[in-house]
């Protein structure tokens, strides 16, 4: 009776091998949060995701744009809008509801990532400031597409706070007036739960203050 074959090594098959990079980036991310930035090496992720560590190389050039790809990737995530439609009949139900799905997306998937790296802040600030502008300019984008459309049919003025000229300057302000209180309380320790419940009277006032501010502004 002729004995079994030893499977042969190498690369797996087609169809078992998957996504490399999205197997890296899985593992960094998993390392990433379980043992900071420092600590996780290549060769930790090399043998967790797996992948050679040449392999890594060829689609990183090292641990800090692995870290950047990571937190770019989950902001990818959370700015994708596609879909959602801010639900209400005023402007100010719209960016209220807008404002929610904002906070939960980024307070929930965000939290242990934005811990991670205000931890290397001090010894790698290069990293912290690309993390940071590239977490804020994708989601600027996004919430400029969404105030547009949540505002297109109520704010017509090309010179208003919603013209194009001005809307990712005006989105990026919405998204500091509703989303850094929020997720520094959470940074500091409160649970999302917890938040959720203010949520819809936080949000209204926000919105309220933004809207005013912005009429303000631009008015002759």
């Amino acid at each position: 009776m002729a004995k079994n074959k030893s499977p042969k090594r190498g690369r797996p098959p087609k169809d078992l091998a998957g996504d490399v990079q999205a197997r890296i980036l899985d593992a960094a991310q998993q390392l990433f949060l379980e043992k900071g930035f420092r600590s996780a090496s290549i060769d930790d992720i090399s043998e967790l995701a797996p992948a050679s560590k040449p392999t890594i190389y060829a689609h990183f050039p090292g641990k800090e744009a692995l870290f950047v790809a990571v937190v770019a990737r989950t902001i990818n995530g959370l700015t994708d809008f596609d879909g959602f439609t801010p639900t209400g009949r005023t402007i100010q139900e719209k960016l209220t509801n807008l404002g929610i799905e904002i906070v939960e997306r980024f307070v929930e998937d965000t939290l242990d990532l934005t811990r991670a790296t205000i931890a290397e802040a001090r010894r790698f600030p290069e990293l912290s400031r690309n993390v940071h502008d590239a977490a804020r300019d994708r989601a600027a984008g996004a919430v400029s597409q969404l105030l547009n459309e949540a505002t297109q049919k109520i704010v017509r003025s090309s010179k208003g706070p919603f013209s194009a000229k001005r809307s990712v300057a005006t989105a990026q302000m919405f998204m500091d007036l509703i989303l850094l209180p929020m997720l520094m309380r959470s940074l500091m320790g409160e649970e999302l739960k917890d938040l959720r419940k203010e949520l819809p009277t936080f949000l209204h006032e926000r919105v309220n203050f933004f809207l005013a501010a912005c009429e303000a502004d631009w008015r002759p």
